[in-house]
């Protein structure tokens, strides 16, 4: 039977299991709440699920528990992070509250961090941005996984993007959250564990022979053919070409360590005729899309968000499930390095 875990008692469990492999106190609280609120969405494939991936990896010497992140502040309403393979939680948190403050002074900013691992949600990272009356814009590159319009194999990263608008009040943003291909990496892994198909034509074998199985299914296709795959390509030009960390060329070039960069813009509403109206023009906008002429069997149209954010409301109040499998890793886990598993329903 799947459990369900508080939303605040899940994320000290985090921040316990981070402690614990060396992650410092300050960096575990900031990584925490990401894994979180993936869950609260539904974004299973991006929450609570990828803890034991980063022990995993901090295992491994894939990612850093103690990285020694700095800041080139290049530019009035520009900075370069240097993550030093630090979790993606870690890095891009620190690269919110940076471009927030710099887009309060300078109207607009930009933030590029390289050297990570595993971005995470990247839709978390702009909703923090959001949650202070600012535009959010996030994109992120990687290893390449997805494979590339006319190419046999994988040879692009399924790159995502992410945007959030603020609203006015209490009103969650307008959030699109979204891979360039057609189905996420950790969709594919999430379908293994619960024995689900995959969609027709979301992915391939490792020979480019199309697969709905989880199981065989090692390379996500490009959403939209071309348009994903140049998603994909102009995301990895502006992430990691950008800030001389190329990903792509190094990595088919035979150097497959892995790591991540990104980048987030941050825009200041009242650096562009006001932030009230702005977020009441949103508004206004939102209620439009709602009163469009509903198709057949459609009971309301939604804007990008409604819908997981209608899931974080009842999963905060309910407690986020959890499966059997997967509570089971997490148990063991936290055996494994001595941390108290909390009592769950």
């Amino acid at each position: 039977m799947p459990v369900t875990v508080s939303p605040s008692v899940f994320e000290g469990f985090i921040r316990d299991i981070f402690e614990a492999v060396g992650v410092s106190a300050e960096d575990a609280a900031a990584a925490a709440p990401s894994f979180v609120w993936a869950s609260l969405r539904g974004v299973d494939s991006h929450g609570v699920s990828r803890v034991p991936r980063y022990v995993e990896m901090f295992g491994k010497g894939v990612a850093n528990p103690t990285p020694e992140i700095t800041v080139d502040d290049s530019a009035p309403a520009v900075s370069v992070i240097d993550a030093d393979f630090a979790p993606g939680p870690v890095a891009l948190t620190r690269a919110v509250g940076i471009a927030v403050a710099k887009a309060k002074t300078q109207g607009a900013a930009v933030v590029s961090v390289r050297n990570t691992v595993h971005t995470g949600a990247i839709g978390y990272y702009v909703s923090l941005v959001a949650e202070q009356g600012l535009v959010g814009i996030g994109i992120a590159a990687g290893s390449p996984m997805m494979s590339y319009e006319g190419a046999v194999g994988a040879s692009v990263a399924t790159s995502p993007l992410a945007i959030a608008v603020p609203r006015t009040g209490a009103k969650p943003p307008v959030l699109l959250d979204m891979a360039s291909s057609l189905i996420a990496m950790g969709k594919i892994a999430q379908a293994k564990r619960t024995g689900t198909p995959l969609p027709e034509g979301s992915a391939t074998t490792a020979d480019g022979t199309p697969t709905t199985d989880p199981e065989l299914a090692k390379v996500p296709t490009p959403l939209g053919g071309a348009k994903g795959s140049g998603l994909s390509l102009m995301f990895e030009l502006l992430t990691s070409v950008l800030v001389a960390a190329p990903i792509l060329t190094p990595y088919h070039g035979g150097q497959k360590k892995h790591r991540q960069n990104a980048t987030l813009i941050v825009l200041d509403p009242a650096a562009f005729g006001g932030a009230e109206a702005f977020a009441a023009g949103v508004d206004a906008t939102v209620d439009t899309i709602h009163d469009l002429p509903k198709s057949e069997g459609v009971e309301r149209i939604l804007v990008p968000g409604e819908r997981s954010a209608a899931t974080a409301a009842g999963r905060s109040a309910d407690g986020i499930p959890v499966g059997d499998k997967l509570w089971t890793e997490l148990v063991e886990v936290a055996g494994t390095l001595g941390v108290t598993v909390p009592e769950v329903g």
